[in-house]
């Protein structure tokens, strides 16, 4: 008890129905004091004293008490009838809980993801997961804020970057390679830039969060990282769209793997200053808790990370030239 605390009244009144309630129903199942006392695990005579209580309590006599035999009163038959409904509920609940923990994974997953990895990489996989786990349901939510576990209400969340939140549990599911991109008629008629300090020649497009903070480019120069802002031709608040605008010959943006990833190999885009790509970082499935996780999110969770894992998110190594 902390120093000067008040004992709750009405607290330590519960406490002790409660435990007369656990005494009285063992002492009904078990036919007699000693039995009871060896299934709670205690002497008979806390059995005894905590049964008095609550006889005391409710004012009535529970039950008939002789040397030989120990038998319910007529008050105790219908209190025991009335706590045993309580009492099926309780291990009804406690089942129920036990099964969602070991039983066939069913229930629903709220999950969280960036727009542009969710639209690419977790949507097209649900209806696999759902057809071998067709009493689990799903709901997908899609932000480029970072899904917040308590006030989303969000069981799993897709990350990407880096991982400094010490609160959650992330597991890293494969690494994330930024790249920089052009559409390959761009990189004909403009070239590409060779060093970092040539983006300053070409048009870029940039892509703003939700915060309203404009994301830096990344570079891994000497070992260290180097953050810049280059100057905006256009500015997105949507991966997609500065996807599209480098598709659409705009000019360079810094895109990860999984949104770039398609278009290289199809030719449609081209890359530069691989040097320079950061490899600290990583996409990562991330949870609460590794305590008690609930059958259905351990299968999501391990279903994720190997279809996620066979599927090839890295970009081409060789970079295509503008005049391959």
């Amino acid at each position: 008890m902390l120093p000067n605390a008040n004992p709750d009244p009405l607290a330590s009144s519960f406490a002790t129905t409660y435990a007369g309630v656990m005494a009285f129903i063992a002492v009904v199942a078990e036919g007699s004091f000693a039995r009871a006392a060896e299934r709670l695990g205690i002497g008979r005579s806390a059995v005894s004293r905590s049964v008095q209580r609550l006889e005391d309590q409710l004012n009535v006599r529970l039950f008939t008490r002789t040397t030989r035999s120990t038998s319910l009163t007529r008050e105790g038959d219908l209190f025991y009838a009335n706590c045993h409904a309580g009492v099926d509920r309780i291990m009804q609940a406690v089942d129920e809980m036990r099964d969602l923990r070991e039983g066939p994974p069913r229930g629903q997953l709220r999950i969280g993801a960036c727009a542009g990895f969710g639209r690419r990489v977790v949507a097209p996989l649900l209806n696999a997961f759902q057809d071998a786990y067709p009493d689990v349901s799903i709901e997908l939510l899609l932000s480029d804020r970072p899904a917040d576990f308590i006030s989303d209400g969000v069981d799993v969340a897709f990350r990407h970057g880096r991982m400094e939140d010490a609160q959650i549990i992330a597991k890293r599911i494969v690494p994330m390679q930024m790249v920089v991109c052009a559409s390959r008629d761009y990189a004909q008629s403009h070239g590409l830039p060779a060093a970092i300090e040539d983006l300053d020649r070409h048009p870029c497009i940039n892509l703003r969060v939700p915060s309203g903070r404009l994301v830096d480019w990344e570079f891994q120069v000497n070992g260290q990282t180097r953050r810049m802002s280059p100057k905006a031709r256009l500015t997105y608040n949507d991966a997609d769209l500065v996807h599209q605008a480098v598709l659409d010959g705009q000019g360079l943006a810094q895109m990860p793997d999984f949104m770039a990833c398609e278009s290289l190999r199809e030719g449609a885009l081209v890359a530069c200053l691989d040097a320079y790509a950061p490899a600290d970082q990583g996409h990562y499935i991330c949870f609460l808790s590794r305590q008690h996780l609930p059958s259905r999110m351990r299968v999501f969770i391990d279903f994720m990370t190997a279809r996620i894992r066979e599927r090839d998110l890295r970009c081409p190594d060789t970079i295509q030239a503008a005049h391959s």
